[in-house]
């Protein structure tokens, strides 16, 4: 099936709009007409080849929600017309442990991601959701709740389930202390989600100005993360923080905030290595830092019918494919609240 699609050629070139082949339907494939894709940082990174793993041409995009257009014989989960969406992977084993738990982000072989992936059906390269189609086994596909806005239901598939599998896992709950760190794409859906959960949530950030949208969001607390004093005032506070920056910083005094038994989870990866945290608090008050990768099909299911529930979605800027490189430069200087969103609808092709 030959589509159009947004390619980044190599790590200089911008990305343009040009053909693309998808695969054959399979049985139980689901083809599905991308009405709107999120604007990850790892877009960012891979159409740049800023981890050195990218393969061009290159389709970036994994916060998907669309329209399906074609089911292939064996598919019994989804129908023509229904609304769905598709995060971060469209594949994995399916036979190792962790898939045989739906752990499938966990995969022992790896998971497929949803682009610059291998194709298990072709051998060839994954394509994303910067494109008028994808074609996914219906395994790896969502239901998308009615009641909600579509445009703010795509960064959900990779940004909302990444912080909902830790606050899941860990089995937050209403009366639950949780502290974010840092108000961006990842972490004003933590402050979301944390609430709507009924967990009352500190917000640590280096930027004062952050502090309205933060209560806004839901938060209880915001804490300067920079001023001594107000980090000296939220100690041994918290049962669990979601850590969302991807930039290497000190966690030292983040388990200072955290009560006896409490939880650091990362979620954000940073370009280098995180200071060696101060390894004494963590021994005498049993204190844990634990890593987070996104979220399963069941997960991601289940924090969508969430949000439905409680009318969440991502804050987000909506803008047209060929507005990509404009959003990109954006991005460095952090100036989106919370996520670029586009409009597959409204690009000219």
């Amino acid at each position: 099936m030959k589509i159009t699609a947004l390619v980044a050629h190599d790590a200089n070139a911008p990305l343009v709009s040009a053909p693309i082949t998808l695969r054959s339907l399979q049985d139980q494939d689901v083809n599905i007409e991308v009405l709107y894709c999120g604007v990850c940082h790892s877009d960012l990174h891979m159409a740049r080849n800023e981890w050195a793993v990218s393969r061009y041409p290159l389709v970036p995009g994994h916060e998907i929600v669309g329209r399906v257009v074609e089911v292939g014989a064996g598919v019994t989960r989804f129908h023509r017309n229904q609304i769905v969406g598709v995060g971060v992977m469209v594949d994995s084993c399916r036979e190792c442990h962790f898939c045989q738990m739906q752990e499938e982000q966990y995969c022992e072989q790896g998971f497929t991601a949803t682009y610059n992936g291998i194709d298990r059906y072709t051998g060839q390269s994954t394509t994303g959701g910067y494109a008028q189609n994808i074609i996914v086994d219906q395994n790896f596909v969502v239901s998308v709740p009615d009641s909600l806005p579509l445009a703010g239901v795509a960064p959900l598939l990779c940004a909302g389930v990444t912080v909902w599998s830790p606050l899941r896992h860990f089995n937050v709950k209403a009366g639950d202390r949780v502290g974010v760190v840092g108000l961006g794409g990842l972490g004003h859906m933590a402050v979301k989600l944390a609430s709507a959960l009924g967990a009352e949530v500190t917000l640590f950030t280096t930027s004062p100005q952050k502090g309205a949208d933060a209560y806004r969001l839901g938060a209880k607390q915001v804490v300067i993360s920079t001023q001594s004093e107000q980090m000296a005032a939220s100690q041994a506070s918290l049962d669990i923080i979601i850590d969302c920056v991807a930039a290497a910083h000190d966690l030292t005094p983040y388990l200072a905030a955290l009560k006896t038994n409490g939880h650091l989870v990362l979620v954000g990866i940073p370009e280098t290595s995180h200071p060696s945290p101060q390894i004494t608090p963590m021994v005498f008050r049993r204190l844990s830092i634990s890593g987070s990768s996104i979220g399963s099909i069941k997960e991601t299911q289940e924090m969508l019918d969430f949000c439905g529930q409680h009318s969440i979605t991502s804050d987000i800027e909506l803008l047209q494919g060929e507005e990509i490189e404009t959003a990109f430069e954006r991005m460095l200087k952090g100036d989106v609240k919370y996520r670029f969103v586009i409009d597959m609808q409204a690009t000219q092709w």
